[in-house]
């Protein structure tokens, strides 16, 4: 098993997402929404442990 390279950059609500090969995602978060360029889901936090995703719709 291998090491594997992350690192997360936050610019105001605008977060990079970096890996080993360099530059993979960005997502924004504001309040409790948030929405991923990878994923392309939308995601809310809920009170306690919970959270809502939607993904992006089928094509």
């Amino acid at each position: 098993m291998g090491l594997m390279f992350r690192k997360r950059k936050k610019i105001g609500p605008l977060i990079l997402n970096f890996t080993e090969n360099g530059f993979s995602s960005w997502s924004i978060k504001i309040g409790r929404w948030s929405w991923n360029s990878r994923a392309r889901a939308h995601r809310v936090d809920l009170p306690g442990p919970l959270s809502w995703k939607q993904d992006k719709s089928p094509r």
